[in-house]
């Protein structure tokens, strides 16, 4: 049985995924910058707004690297405290050292103010210099799942990396493949790694319904995306996704 995760930033894009059959989400905001923790009341509303999949937030405070100032651990922490009072299933977590280890102490203190809820560390782990000893550690904090595109751009590119690190997660941690899966390569994925959980977006963009608009100001930095069109999680999308995860693979 395979489980698939969408990857959302919205309450809307929570329904979708459980309309389209979907097992759970990863709630965020800000996916432009690799998704950035979401606001209370989203997590509020998206918890509320589902009665069968299970909602995993990020905690994440800012895009760029994984290393965290103490000021921001905190911040995290008490953010983790948060969103599990506010329903959260399940927490999305990573914090690395400079030397591109896992920060064991941060990573801690993150399971800790947890509780109960189910841990996911994220793609921080691309970025780590030893998968296979970062695993073992992980291993031993007691994370649920890590989330990886093999250390490539994509799954698919990553493939020979994920399938070794399931063969040595075994049954004690999940390895969850993420980044750059589609309708095309999702059974070859599937087929070519032996993963078992599958994180992706099934994003499609929507003209604003603003009939006012002022061309001139740009509300975000020298790369942004369109003021008037949006991003939305397509249902149509997701149901497509799963489908073709049962299709059988196709080369190239």
């Amino acid at each position: 049985m395979t489980t698939f995760e969408i990857c959302i930033d919205s309450v809307e894009g929570a329904v979708a995924a459980e309309q389209a059959g979907a097992d759970r989400v990863e709630l965020c905001s800000a996916l432009f910058d690799g998704g950035l923790t979401p606001s209370i009341g989203t997590i509020e509303t998206a918890v509320k707004s589902v009665s069968r999949i299970r909602v995993h937030v990020i905690v994440r405070p800012r895009g760029g690297d994984f290393i965290y100032s103490p000021a921001e651990i905190e911040s995290m922490v008490r953010d983790v405290r948060a969103a599990v009072a506010a329903g959260a299933h399940g927490i999305v977590i990573g914090a690395l050292t400079p030397e591109g280890d896992i920060d064991l102490d941060t990573t801690r203190r993150l399971i800790e103010a947890a509780g109960d809820a189910s841990i996911t560390f994220h793609r921080a782990f691309d970025m780590v210099r030893d998968p296979f000893a970062a695993l073992e550690q992980l291993v031993e904090l007691g994370v649920n799942r890590v989330l990886t595109s093999g250390q490539e751009s994509s799954v698919l590119e990553g493939a020979p990396l994920i399938a070794e690190l399931v063969k040595r997660a075994g049954d004690r941690i999940t390895i969850l493949a993420g980044g750059g899966i589609n309708v095309r390569n999702i059974s070859r994925i599937i087929a070519e790694t032996g993963v078992r959980e599958l994180h992706f977006t099934a994003s499609v963009t929507s003209d604003s319904p603003a009939v006012y608009r002022n061309p001139v100001p740009l509300m975000g930095g020298v790369l942004h995306r369109p003021e008037y069109q949006r991003t939305d999680t397509s249902a149509e999308l997701v149901g497509r996704m799963l489908s073709a995860a049962d299709a059988p693979p196709t080369a190239g």
